[in-house]
């Protein structure tokens, strides 16, 4: 075949292997892409359910060099024609390197051996008895292809396809891809149909094999053009070519070569099979087939499209069908709702504007977002910034900008983006907006807005026993409903003032619920109060599942498991706030998505981040914390209330007393409120660090040209309202004054004429440090002093001193120490360990008055002193490596500490960027790229080679070291058979994923050490003989 051309990719569909993945949405059906092996729901597939799952799909396609995307069900064998640019930007759940079956079954599991004495004989058997029949005997030689495919079919045999008979030509980045499996032919089918791709490709090319055996003859071979045709039409990439008969006398001319020809087949299928056992080939029903040439006429638009300048590719908002085909199948979305298809179809967007879009919580406003993406990937072929918690070209929930720090940090971004570059397209969404006009003019964008709702939304008060329907035509904006019907007893009544438990006995547990709670600890008791008045009947509802939840988080808590779920688990219950770790939360959302349990209670912050929708929406007070509800809480929180395709209708309740009624009368009524600026107000987070990140990044060095990007922010926009005594200019002066005092920025005037000044700035050493390790410049002058302190005595017999150095600033404040715990931890220290403490000025007779009460006449400092407590934490941690043993002996929530972990090793990187920008700190390299890593994995020294590799947390790395595979070496040379007999509960993807990986990492360390070693070979570019060697030759 001809470079460039035809070229054949496998998609292998495995039996009993259903893997649905949210990865899914970014497969890339272009001209790439191949039809996945997963069959749909057509009639006769159904009917053949059997045979399906014992097929492979194949479908040959043109390849345009432009990208190969994992298709959920399917994977792809081998390389190709691959844009790693783009490839690279696709999100992918399987490990670098993983190109073959992933099933974790055997992956020729009942099929036929692909020994001799199989397809091999039956092909031998087959042409013998072709070319005994007298009636055929003056065409034998021809080899006829449909005579001996209808004799395969009437004699049903079971026949095993094989891989590419020729060696493809390819480009020098392209391999070969050849398949094998074991399929059935079944009678009944067009006999075309079920030619194997590959046995086409050797008929195809059986007149070059002719060429080679010597048979002349070859030329005068004349091919049926009808018969071409016909497969060309049925099958337009399979190239099956049939050859006509001739006559008598050039028949007999070529008997002699027939017999080399099929001992040339079977050393060719024998060669062919033996190599390629791994592959698979399938066959396809009609209705199959016609699809994948629907689907291929596509791409070749598409192909022919993307040569062009249109950007285009398809029928489903220019991308191609495909993208629908999984969103059905995935995600059950057959059509979008209007409002999404009015704004997919805006002209705004499809002329690359800037747009905002706002609609209420469950709108759909996530799908336009991945399409808007989709588009920007595969049509535009340009990279895609993602903005958490949301996916989108530059995208976030708009309101979070008028949100302390967060909001500073996505000002800064989204300014920085609209002063460098004209063509990057932002997308904003929000459910949230108000005074968006000021939004649109900082983002020059255009706006979207709808009211729709897939779920109707009721919302509620609730006053003693009564509850009242929100109505804005009444005249105090609500209107009586319904009395509770619950009886009470006197227990009860004290238990349950607020009548929860008939709250969401009403929904539980066959429709969810979510009570949201003042406090975490409020959470907690909430949950059991609730699970102490439930009917024992709660407690078969999903039993096995719910006996797997508990397992599950016992597993993840290293046999810990808290006890308050124990209780509340069994009847579908569980709290939800941000004590609980990382992985207790997923593993409880997922159990509450699957309907496992049927009630969370909750805090703010799920309204604000997780997406778990409810029938029923409860707000236990008013209240955040101790601060009243805004406008916006509320909106976020009653917005879960109501499940697009489960619910019907969705309730909110809001409880209040009646000492609360007025209030809570003009919160449902006002509108919401608007998001300001805080790029000012966060001083050193905001204006000072944006004003050291535009001269670092030379975006803007001089006042003017800083002053101008200030008018373009969101600030800028909003300057009349915030700025009430100082102008912008005085600001930007002020700023940069502040910045150059501290010894970040210098500033250099330059006198362009008489008249005309110009002030430049330039960043410092300390400036850039600062910059490049993201320090907040509240605290990089403090950084800086600890770090020249202990330069004078680091104290190296224990980790402790470093880890103070890097126990983040920002989570002092929140630090409230247990002073009887302090001095009991400080008690058990070593003598070095106590010298570290004293080193910072704290002692344990300090800690002993603070824990007896007495008072402290001498002055120390809170902040060291709370910050030392942090280090405790952190230091015991990294010896017991357990985070429930350290909960206990210090009596704080495991997410506390959890998070104070991750921020400890977020900040020793920061600290290790700082130190590797001032000589001075030359010391604290090595130490710090060490400590970054026990932070990071919070492990056992030995097992940290192994938690670098994707896949493997902590108990998959015990459970590797123990048996054996102690580094990456061990790894990367594991065999995946092996590994997943020697380690429990471990998948064959997961095996492969996770050998691929180690290899990775290993190859990237190897390339590191190439590369060291070719600059110590290389010549010196200022060598002294160089010079003088480059003239003489010239």
């Amino acid at each position: 075949m001809d470079e460039g051309g035809s070229r054949i990719r496998r998609r292998v569909s495995l039996p009993k292997r259903n893997r649905p993945s949210l990865g899914c949405i970014f497969v890339a059906p272009t001209a790439a892409e191949l039809e996945p092996g997963d069959e749909g729901k057509e009639e006769e597939e159904m009917v053949a359910e059997n045979r399906r799952r014992k097929t492979a799909g194949v479908l040959p396609v043109e390849v345009q060099p432009l990208l190969l995307s994992d298709s959920p069900e399917c994977l792809v064998l081998g390389g190709g024609d691959t844009n790693p640019d783009l490839l690279r930007r696709m999100p992918t759940d399987r490990g670098v390197g993983d190109q073959h079956n992933d099933s974790e079954e055997d992956m020729f599991g009942d099929y036929d051996s692909f020994t001799e004495n199989s397809f091999i004989a039956q092909v031998d058997d087959l042409e013998q008895k072709y070319m005994q029949l007298p009636e055929h005997k003056k065409h034998a030689t021809d080899f006829a292809t449909e005579n001996l495919y209808s004799e395969s079919i009437k004699n049903k045999l079971s026949i095993t396809t094989i891989g590419n008979l020729t060696e493809l030509q390819t480009d020098k980045h392209t391999e070969n891809q050849s398949g094998y499996e074991g399929v059935t032919v079944e009678p009944g089918a067009d006999l075309l149909y079920d030619v194997p791709t590959s046995q086409a490709i050797y008929f195809e090319n059986l007149q070059k094999s002719s060429n080679d055996l010597g048979n002349c003859s070859m030329k005068e071979r004349d091919w049926k053009s009808s018969s071409h045709n016909t497969v060309n039409e049925e099958l337009p990439h399979n190239c099956i070519e049939q050859p006509q008969q001739n006559d008598e006398a050039s028949s007999k001319v070529r008997i002699s070569s027939d017999m080399n020809r099929r001992k040339s087949i079977k050393d060719h299928l024998k060669s062919a099979m033996t190599g390629n056992a791994k592959a698979q080939t399938p066959v396809f029903s009609r209705s199959k087939q016609l699809k994948d040439t629907l689907l291929s006429e596509e791409i070749n638009v598409a192909k022919k499209t993307i040569e062009s300048s249109s950007n285009d590719l398809g029928p489903f908002y220019s991308l191609p069908s495909k993208v629908r085909d999984l969103y059905a199948q995935f995600k059950g979305i057959e059509k979008l709702y209007e409002w999404q298809h009015t704004c997919l179809t805006l002209n705004s967007v499809q002329e690359r504007k800037n747009l905002i879009y706002s609609l209420p919580t469950s709108g759909g406003k996530t799908l336009v977002a991945e399409i808007l993406m989709l588009q920007e990937l595969l049509c535009c072929r340009k990279d895609v910034l993602m903005i958490l918690p949301y996916v989108a070209i530059v995208q976030e929930k708009l309101h979070m900008i008028g949100e302390g720090s967060r909001g500073a940090t996505l000002e800064m971004t989204l300014a920085k983006i609209l002063y460098t570059s004209r063509t990057t397209q932002i997308i904003g969404m929000s459910a949230t907006l108000n005074n968006v006009e000021d939004l649109q003019k900082f983002l020059q964008a255009e706006y979207y807005t709808s009211q729709f709702r897939p779920v109707e939304l009721k919302e509620y008060l609730k006053i003693n026993d009564t509850i009242y329907e929100i109505d804005s035509k009444a005249e105090n904006g609500m209107t009586f409903s319904r009395l509770l019907n619950y009886k009470y007893s006197e227990t009860l009544k004290k238990m349950d003032p607020d009548h929860l438990v008939a709250l969401v006995t009403e929904v539980i547990p066959n429709y969810s619920c979510l009570v949201f709670c003042p406090s975490k600890k409020n959470c907690e008791n909430v949950a059991e109060m609730i699970c102490k008045f439930l009917s024992k009947e709660y407690l078969k509802h999903k039993e096995k599942e719910k006996c797997e939840v508990i397992k599950n988080l016992k597993n993840i808590g290293n046999g810990n498991l808290c006890p308050v779920l124990k209780r509340t688990i069994p009847f579908g219950v569980a709290y939800h706030h941000s004590g609980l770790t990382s992985d207790e939360r997923k593993l409880l959302e997922e159990a509450y998505s699957t309907g496992v349990l049927c009630l969370f209670t909750c805090t703010s912050t799920l309204a604000a981040g997780v997406n778990l929708p409810a029938r029923r929406v409860i707000l236990r007070a008013p209240y955040v914390a101790k601060e009243f509800l805004k406008r916006n809480q509320y909106k976020q929180m009653i917005g879960r209330a109501g499940r697009a395709g489960i619910d019907t209708i969705g309730e909110s309740i809001l409880i209040l007393q009646e000492k609360d009624k007025q209030q809570v009368l003009e919160l449902i009524t006002r509108p919401l409120e608007n998001c300001y600026s805080h790029l000012v107000q966060e001083f050193t987070k905001g204006i000072q660090t944006l004003f050291l990140s535009l001269i670092g990044l030379k975006i803007a060095t001089n006042l003017d040209d800083i002053y101008h990007f200030m008018n373009g922010t969101f600030f800028g926009v909003q300057q009349k309202i915030l700025l009430k005594e100082k102008s912008l200019w005085e600001i930007t002066v002020e700023s940069l004054r502040y910045l150059t005092e501290k010894g970040l920025l210098q500033k250099d005037t330059i006198c362009k004429s008489e008249e005309e000044v110009q002030y430049n700035f330039h960043i410092t050493k300390l400036g850039r440090a600062s910059f490049k390790g993201t320090i907040d410049l509240a605290y990089c002058d403090i950084l800086y002093r600890d770090l020249k302190k202990g330069l004078e005595g680091l104290v190296l017999e224990s980790l402790l001193h470093l880890i103070y150095l890097t126990t983040p600033y920002d989570l002092v404040s929140q630090s409230n120490p247990d002073w009887m715990i302090y001095f009991r931890q400080f008690s058990q220290l070593s003598p070095a360990e106590q010298n570290v403490a004293a080193i910072l000025g704290v002692s344990e007779s300090f800690l002993g008055k603070k824990a007896s009460g007495q008072a402290i006449r001498k002055k120390v400092d809170k902040d060291v002193v709370n910050r030392l407590y942090l280090s405790f934490v952190l230091y015991t941690l990294l010896k017991e490596t357990n985070i429930w043993t350290v909960s206990e002996k210090f009596n704080m929530p495991r997410g506390y500490i959890q998070n104070l972990l991750t921020g400890a090793a977020s900040f020793s990187s920061c600290v290790l960027h700082f130190c590797e920008e001032l000589e001075e700190f030359w010391v604290y390299r090595a130490l710090l790229v060490e400590l970054t890593k026990k932070l990071t994995y919070c492990v056992k020294a030995e097992l940290i080679p192994l938690m670098e590799v994707t896949g493997v947390l902590e108990g998959r790395a015990r459970q590797l070291y123990s048996a054996g595979y102690k580094s990456l070496m061990h790894l990367a040379n594991a065999n995946p058979e092996v590994l997943i007999k020697t380690i429990d509960h471990l998948s064959r993807r997961q095996a492969k994923q996770i050998i691929a990986s180690a290899k990775m990492l290993l190859h990237e360390k190897a390339e590191a050490l190439q590369e060291e070693v070719e600059e110590l070979l290389r010549l010196p570019s200022d060598f002294p003989g160089a010079v003088a060697s480059s003239t003489d030759k010239a």
